[in-house]
């Protein structure tokens, strides 16, 4: 009852504008796929509190739609349990656009179920979304002031209607009251002041174990990963201990492409070294992984996880890497899991392994980084990014005559990117298909087919399962070699961009930097 009290307390200042931040400092969900005969990009902007609302945006790629539902459906409620869902109005002056702000009432993983109806029939695309309370919003000193005055106002007023009450509240009109009634009604003016200076200290401590509660039960807060580096015999190895004290509320992990955990190293500051890695459990919340040939230094890790709710979240560590071949003796090195075949790592930046070139046409040369093997991968991008923005993240890998490259499916992406901001405050994981978890979109369309008596799809090769509308690979590879990723920088700032493919069997990783300028 305490925590819905709180909750009640904080819709009352839910149109103070404060901004949001996400545990990795990019808060916004970005989907690009298809809703069944329809293609779209879908971006969820969640808000930072819960109950809150967010804003849904849906844009229409090709075809026309008379209709746009958006419709939350909560992990524990289910399509059944959810409420009925709210129309997405079009935005004047842009084709294709919809809008529509959302209610999410309770922590947890939420299913946002965007339903198109139009010429090509009904369609329904499915986008997780995390509803966590991310930060307290604070009372203006305008309203808190306001506040403060018709309190004043209220005590004042209760005080006089006691005096009035017991000085003269049975008297005739036109009668005075007697001295002795006079005195009587001073007292108990001063016992009902007494009585009500009480009553606000209570509710002033009540108001504060409802904000204790809120900022230490209610309000997210990632976990720091624990790392510890064995190294002995030339070989290192990762071992993370997870802090999943939350667990009971999200439920046990799943496989996303196979794998329970999605492991990011860069190294720090330069950002000269990154691994995609994979590590495995060996017992309880104990992770293992076989370090790959990466310099010695400081590298900041960044920990994918999905849990069987359709929760997912990142979470964050140091760790020491010595340099290779250094010795040790623990006693339980040889005993390890083996480098995951997906691993994957990239030595160099922009600057340097990557060597930027210029492709294009003179006054429309694009940034180029040089992979092995004689390609390159350029990058579409706009002349000039915007925070908050589309960030136009769209590459292209072709070989030094033009030709494109053969792109591979790799962990059931044609690319994955990393996205850092020089300072850490921002990184993000993302696909082609956005920022979205695939496990997390498996977990709810496995349940709604459930709830309609459907029977599951059959697992894939990499252990998950895939719905309509959510692979992601498309039917046959792009011919012209082209990925992109739906997504837009939360601030301004310099990034570095790692965008990495398969081609001959092997990752191949493009190395970009971009200064992102605040929104105009």
């Amino acid at each position: 009852m305490k925590r819905w009290l709180g909750r009640l307390a904080t819709l009352l200042v839910l149109l103070l504008p404060v901004p949001c931040w996400a545990h990795v400092g990019s808060p916004n969900v970005f989907y690009e796929g298809d809703a069944g005969p329809y293609p779209v990009r879908v971006t969820v902007r969640p808000p930072g509190v819960v109950p809150g609302l967010a804003q849904i945006h849906v844009r229409l790629k090709s075809g026309e739609a008379r209709r746009v539902t958006v419709l939350p459906v909560h992990w524990r409620a289910g399509t059944r349990g959810a409420p009925p869902p709210d129309a997405a109005e079009p935005v004047p002056g842009e084709p294709g656009l919809f809008t529509a702000s959302l209610w999410l009432m309770d922590s947890g993983a939420y299913s946002v179920l965007v339903t198109l109806e139009g010429e090509r029939g009904v369609g329904t695309a499915s986008v997780p979304v995390n509803s966590i309370a991310t930060t307290r919003l604070p009372m203006s000193k305008g309203l808190g002031g306001l506040l403060a005055a018709l309190g004043v106002v209220l005590f004042a007023g209760a005080l006089s209607i006691l005096w009035a009450a017991v000085r003269e509240g049975v008297l005739p009109p036109g009668q005075s009251p007697e001295a002795r009634r006079a005195w009587r009604a001073w007292v108990v003016v001063a016992l009902g002041g007494a009585g009500f200076a009480l009553a606000l200290f209570a509710a002033r401590g009540w108001w504060n174990a409802v904000d204790a509660d809120y900022r230490n039960n209610d309000m997210y807060r990632p976990r720091e990963l624990a790392a510890q580096v064995l190294a002995a015999g030339g070989q290192r190895r990762l071992r993370l201990d997870l802090d999943l004290t939350d667990a009971h509320r999200y439920g046990p992990l799943v496989p996303d492409h196979g794998k329970l955990m999605h492991l990011f190293l860069l190294r720090e500051p330069n950002l000269d070294a990154l691994a995609h890695i994979h590590p495995v459990r060996v017992q309880g919340e104990r992770f293992e992984v076989t370090v790959p040939p990466l310099p010695a230094g400081t590298y900041r890790l960044y920990a994918d996880l999905t849990h069987e709710t359709g929760f997912s979240q990142t979470l964050t560590g140091l760790a020491e890497l010595p340099a290779a071949g250094a010795s040790g003796a623990p006693a339980d090195l040889e005993a390890g899991p083996a480098q995951d075949p997906d691993d994957s790592w990239h030595v160099g930046g922009p600057a340097a392994a990557s060597g930027i070139v210029r492709v294009g046409p003179p006054g429309d040369e694009k940034p180029a980084a040089e992979l092995e093997s004689g390609l390159r991968m350029s990058w579409d991008g706009p002349p000039k990014v915007l925070a908050n923005r589309d960030a136009g993240l769209r590459f292209r890998v072709e070989d030094a005559a033009g030709h494109a490259g053969a792109l591979e499916p790799y962990m059931g992406m044609l690319a994955h990117a990393a996205v850092r901001r020089d300072d850490g405050a921002v990184f993000a994981h993302l696909h082609p298909t956005g920022s979205v978890s695939m496990a997390a979109q498996h977990v709810f369309e496995k349940k709604a087919r459930a709830e309609r008596g459907e029977a599951a799809e059959s697992a894939s090769a990499d252990g998950t399962e895939h719905g309509p509308g959510c692979a992601g690979l498309p039917a046959t590879p792009p011919p012209e070699a082209v990925v992109s990723f739906p997504y837009e920088f939360p601030r301004p700032g310099r990034y570095r961009i790692w965008v990495q493919v398969k081609v001959g069997g092997s990752v191949r990783t493009g190395v970009f930097d971009v200064e992102v300028s605040a929104e105009e």
